[in-house]
């Protein structure tokens, strides 16, 4: 069985690579609980002279539509799309998680320095481990998760104006008003 459902993910996984489109990678965390997840903060990041806090799957789970944003330093695709993640945010109103990914923290704090923080919270995950539980393919991928702390969305590859505009805020509106109804 578990041969069967392997190969079932690699002919997904290969049909959307020959796509040329990456937002096509199958997601099975879709309508599924967020993994159990602790991102620790990163360390000496501070906000008005205060350490930063890290979050975890908890936080995704308070009856707010939230969006958790993987980057890294190193990652161009995330410098392409970090304007826009500071957009998502005004625009639909939520909590905008990132979780720096297989980074290192001096890089990481030069990077929120140099472009900005848009993340309501930063957390790391410098092993990658928790990145297999969310199934992260690779930097940037970005998850809408509604106030259940259910995956309602995956988007892998930069957010860009178009996808931001056609994708990810009607997500996000569909998602509040599940919640709200």
């Amino acid at each position: 069985m578990p041969v069967v459902v392997f190969a079932v993910v690699a002919g997904f996984f290969a049909m959307a690579l020959r796509s040329g489109d990456p937002s096509r990678l199958p997601s099975t965390l879709v309508g599924k609980p967020v993994p159990e997840t602790v991102f620790p903060p990163l360390e000496g990041l501070e906000s008005g002279g205060k350490p930063e806090a890290g979050f975890s799957s908890a936080d995704l789970a308070k009856g707010k539509v939230s969006v958790v944003n993987y980057w890294a330093s190193w990652c161009q695709p995330c410098v392409e799309e970090h304007p826009f993640l500071e957009q998502l945010k005004e625009q639909a109103g939520v909590d905008l998680y990132g979780v720096n990914y297989k980074d290192q923290t001096d890089a990481a704090r030069r990077y929120i320095g140099r472009y900005g923080n848009p993340y309501s919270a930063v957390g790391t995950d410098v092993s990658g481990r928790a990145a297999i539980d969310w199934g992260v393919y690779g930097t940037p991928e970005t998850f809408i998760v509604n106030g259940k702390g259910e995956v309602v969305y995956k988007h892998v590859g930069p957010i860009s104006a178009e996808s931001l505009k056609t994708k990810l805020l009607p997500i996000i509106e569909k998602a509040k008003a599940g919640a709200a109804s």
